[in-house]
């Protein structure tokens, strides 16, 4: 499977400990929370770290491919 590009939108702050648990994916800062963009190998990895959101309190606001579909 090729890796997607998806971007994540969070309500909340990622503690500095746990930074290095989002791997690869760029965080960056918007109020009041964070958007993480980054490649997700496979659905596994998705739920994973939507796994981890949720472990850490912090609200999911959307999930979405950047990458077109591929046919």
């Amino acid at each position: 499977m090729t890796p997607t590009m998806y971007e994540f939108r969070v309500d909340g702050r990622v503690p500095e400990p746990a930074l290095d648990d989002f791997g690869d994916l760029r965080i960056e800062e918007v109020p009041p929370g964070l958007i993480l963009r980054g490649e997700v190998i496979d659905e596994s990895h998705l739920h994973a770290i939507m796994a981890r959101f949720r472990t850490l309190g912090l609200r999911l606001v959307w999930a979405e491919p950047l990458d077109p579909p591929r046919r």
